[in-house]
């Protein structure tokens, strides 16, 4: 009952008139930024975040969650109108968005997009609100053996996605973790395979 309870409350502190305005304007800068491709939300957090410095701790948190929201939402437009994904998260709008604006359909698409992004959005959160909990008593047990039955299952999965030879996709799957490989290990920070 106390994650209704926090539902509560932070539904009576959004309503506020400020925090309503800094959500929308928030919203709208997200969607702008979300619009130019290649500039996702996290990069829009980054720019953005002096702006909240001004801000009362629970308007800059406002302002900062409607970015990211707004700018997740920004990603579907060009990908429906363009059929140039503004992010990676809005790759899948372009098979159905675009082919729906080529048929004349563009402002229902971009309707679509809007609805299912605030239901999802919604949803998502009313979801963590109530699971959160369990899904870290989970995560914590989330150890090395489970890490490699996850990357064996995504391996599994890429080949079986794979169609026509599945040789070739095999020596792709290869050469990208072979791409993968170099660089930075994120673990320990030694570098592999950068020839000094």
């Amino acid at each position: 009952m106390e994650a209704v309870g926090g539902l509560l409350t932070g539904f009576g502190i959004i309503v506020t008139l400020d925090n309503l305005f800094v959500c929308f304007l928030g919203s709208l800068i997200g969607t702008l930024v979300g619009v130019l491709p290649g500039v996702g939300p996290l990069a829009a957090l980054a720019l953005l975040l002096p702006i909240t410095f001004t801000m009362t701790p629970v308007g800059g948190m406002v302002m900062l969650a409607s970015i990211f929201y707004g700018a997740m939402y920004g990603g579907s437009t060009t990908s429906i109108l363009l059929n140039i994904p503004g992010e990676a998260a809005s790759v899948v709008t372009c098979l159905d968005g675009h082919q729906m604006a080529k048929q004349g359909r563009a402002g229902a698409a971009l309707g679509i997009a809007a609805i299912g992004s605030f239901v999802a959005g919604t949803l998502g959160v009313i979801v963590m609100t109530f699971f959160a909990p369990t899904i870290a008593t989970v995560a914590i047990r989330f150890g090395p053996p489970e890490n490699f039955a996850l990357m064996v299952l995504g391996i599994v999965c890429t080949l079986f996605m794979i169609t026509g030879s599945p040789v070739k996709g095999a020596l792709m799957v290869a050469l990208g973790f072979l791409t993968a490989a170099v660089g930075i290990d994120v673990v320990n920070g030694r570098e592999r395979f950068t020839f000094g």
